[in-house]
């Protein structure tokens, strides 16, 4: 089989779109056209079945496709391979999270690994669907629980609870809750429940929001939680990790919060030598131990 025309349809196949297609591989939408029914005729066989909402692969295309997604993973293996320099970091690096951890934690601490690799090239995927790393959709993984995929590096880097959490202005204007039961004089803060989050937030949004609380604040991600937060409207549920950045947080019902949330490394293993990837594991890996020690001081 022609090399270029399997590459166009892996594209066609992908985006369910000639137009589309040809948009990602800088070709118009008549020679995407040509190329797939010249691999058509070539197979002897029907790729697509063309209707008004796109195309949709025949059982012939499935084939093929499936042929030519593993061949993708294995050429982007081998690219970031051949990329790696021995001595030096430089290059693209997916890395995916939730937007929680990506925002609140992750990226202000990205300056640390600029200045250590300023060639660096990093794309920061904030999504609560966990993307496929085996399939390349992302070169690196932080997430809330430990991944179930297959052929995956994985390391438990800390756990996290999700706790209770306000300004001190606040508390000294609407003073602080001495039980659960209190929490109806004040307003919650937490993620909307119909937004993919963290099962133990949830869990503990629920049993909080149970009060009845006459007046609440729900926002669909932690970050906006947090701005809620600081800026004193109520008190807001947390990931404790915040602490460590944000001074004026002060804790609201020690006793109440969350089951203990692992959070994990991830990669897989054909990036095991991957210069990029070991050096943002050693960099992540280096900032847990400082927030680690941060833990421990703060709780003497």
């Amino acid at each position: 089989m022609d090399w270029d025309k399997l590459r166009i349809f892996h594209a066609v196949a992908d985006a369910g779109s000639l137009t589309h297609a040809g948009d990602a591989l800088h070709l118009s939408q008549s020679a995407v056209s040509r190329q797939i029914r010249a691999l058509e005729e070539a197979l002897g066989t029907t790729l697509f079945h063309r209707h008004a909402r796109g195309l949709i692969l025949t059982e012939q295309g499935e084939l093929l496709f499936e042929a030519t997604s593993s061949m993708a993973k294995k050429l982007d293996s081998a690219s970031a391979r051949i990329r790696d320099s021995e001595e030096e970091v430089f290059g693209e690096l997916r890395v995916t999270t939730t937007t929680g951890f990506g925002t609140l934690w992750l990226a202000p601490r990205l300056t640390k690994l600029y200045e250590k690799y300023p060639d660096l090239k990093i794309d920061l995927m904030l999504e609560e669907r966990v993307l496929d790393l085996p399939m390349r959709e992302a070169d690196v993984a932080v997430r809330m629980k430990e991944p179930a995929q297959a052929d995956l590096i994985r390391k438990r880097l800390l756990n996290i609870r999700m706790r209770l959490y306000a300004t001190s202005e606040y508390l000294a204007k609407w003073g602080s809750p001495e039980k659960i039961e209190d929490l109806r004089k004040h307003r919650l803060i937490c993620q909307t429940p119909r937004t993919p989050q963290v099962q133990a937030g949830a869990q503990l949004a629920r049993q909080v929001l149970a009060f009845d609380q006459s007046s609440t604040l729900t926002v669909n991600n932690y970050f906006g939680v947090l701005q809620a937060v600081l800026n004193h409207i109520g008190i807001g549920i947390l990931p404790d990790y915040l602490t460590a950045d944000f001074n004026d947080l002060q804790r609201v019902l020690p006793d109440l919060e969350s089951v203990e949330i692992p959070i994990f490394l991830a990669y897989p293993e054909e990036l095991r030598s991957s210069r990029r990837v070991t050096a943002f594991r050693d960099f992540i890996q280096e900032e847990i131990t400082n927030y680690r020690r941060f833990k421990a001081g703060d709780s003497t």
